[in-house]
């Protein structure tokens, strides 16, 4: 008796002790309601939001510590599902393919992270790279890097010349012949390697390229590149090893095979037919528009030697159609999801997609619940991040003024926290 006495006065002192964190916010988004509200104070112990009470309430421990944020606007920390940390759009990323060894990649990759994070997004989706990728989110994770949590796909999966075959532009005698250990996939068998690797490797997701692409050095940019079969045999082997599928889709016909087969979200779906959506629908699959992406190469392929020849075709046709999709797609009801493919524009400037999102005719309330709800449940994180609740990881940003209000004040992030700590504080 004496002992569990002695416990329970053990567990109370530490509880007592445990020094918790203040939050005034003059405006608080509820991402589950829709609604803001006004003068909360959200109260965090180490990572974890412990409550959030009416009004501005000041703490009596003077070990205690207030944030004032009594002026600004607070709310969940963003979570994009399309990145690439590894790497980022300049004139010179095709020729550092050749230069750069794992290790600089890395130690860019290490910025690029701190980049995204003071951005507002404290929890990303990488679709694709080296491998590195899996080495970041460890670190980050581990504390010995700063960054938002990641969930990556390793290295996406082509065909051989596909969109994210690795040797594609190389000349014949460095191409090699890549397989499904490189991430090359041309048979069903080939399919189920491939997936297998990527869980060897540490991938949480799949990453399929089912068409061409904008930026490889390959002719088309829309055509499909994976048989159905194959297309099924990723998806069911993703699924045994408790992985997700996501597909790169440019062309309709792809897009069609890759829901067909059960895939989660689309990455583009610039020429998505209506009957593709209603599919969609149907299959509960969610749309990742990337519309910053697709403005942003046909900006840069007006450029003189910015891309590839090659390259260059493909961006400004397929560039400016990702906005206009996305409208149709949103306004017939396809599911919707929050992704940007930074790293084919500047890192950090993610929170541009908001504004291309309410353009093309969604409310910035809704863009907002893409980026936190919608996201969380597809990472089957639902029940720690994306809302400010009691339980929930404290990954709170706050911007200067009200999105609903003024969408562009996403741009300007000035506090960042995640799991309980301040990274960003202006």
């Amino acid at each position: 008796m004496k002992k569990a006495l002695l416990l329970a006065f053990v567990i109370t002192a530490t509880i007592t002790t445990a020094q918790n964190t203040y939050i005034l916010c003059g405006k608080l988004i509820d991402t589950r309601s829709g609604k803001v509200q006004t003068n909360k104070t959200i109260v965090v112990t180490d990572k974890t939001i412990i409550r959030i009470e009416d009004g501005f309430i000041l703490p009596k421990n003077t070990k205690d510590k207030t944030i004032d944020l009594k002026t600004k606007t607070v709310m969940p920390g963003w979570i994009d599902m399309h990145v690439h940390l590894e790497e980022e759009t300049s004139p010179t990323s095709y020729l550092e393919e050749f230069t750069l060894n794992d290790a600089d990649v890395a130690y860019n990759a290490e910025v690029i992270a701190k980049k995204t994070l003071m951005a507002g997004f404290t929890t990303v989706r990488d679709l694709g790279g080296s491998g590195v990728n899996v080495a970041l989110r460890n670190a980050i994770n581990s504390g010995k890097v700063t960054g938002p949590r990641v969930f990556t796909a390793e290295k996406s999966l082509a065909s051989t010349g596909g969109h994210a075959d690795p040797s594609n532009g190389y000349r014949k005698d460095l191409m090699g012949n890549p397989g499904p250990k490189e991430g090359v996939v041309n048979s069903v068998e080939d399919a189920c390697q491939a997936v297998r690797q990527r869980y060897k490797n540490g991938a949480d997701w799949i990453k399929i390229t089912a068409t061409g692409g904008v930026l490889s050095m390959a002719k088309s940019g829309t055509n499909p590149q994976f048989t159905e079969e194959e297309m099924l045999a990723i998806v069911t082997t993703a699924k045994d090893y408790g992985m997700k599928v996501a597909a790169h889709a440019h062309g309709d016909e792809g897009m069609r095979r890759a829901v067909i087969a059960g895939v989660k979200t689309i990455e583009h779906g610039t020429e998505m037919s209506e009957a593709t959506m209603d599919l969609m629908i149907k299959n509960n699959c969610y749309l990742v528009p990337t519309i910053t992406a697709g403005k942003t190469v046909e900006e840069n392929a007006k450029k003189p030697n910015y891309y590839p020849e090659i390259v260059v075709p493909k961006a400004l046709s397929i560039g400016p159609r990702i906005q206009e999709t996305f409208a149709k797609a949103y306004k017939k009801g396809v599911p919707i999801a929050f992704g940007t493919d930074a790293g084919v524009f500047e890192h950090g400037q993610n929170a541009r997609e908001f504004i291309y999102m309410t353009e093309a005719g969604m409310p910035i309330m809704k863009a907002i619940q893409c980026a936190t709800i919608t996201n969380a449940l597809l990472l089957d994180m639902d029940k720690k991040i994306g809302v400010l609740e009691a339980g929930y990881l404290a990954d709170i940003i706050a911007t200067n003024e009200d999105p609903t209000a003024n969408v562009k004040t996403v741009t300007d992030v000035i506090f960042v926290m995640k799991e309980g700590v301040v990274y960003k504080s202006n």
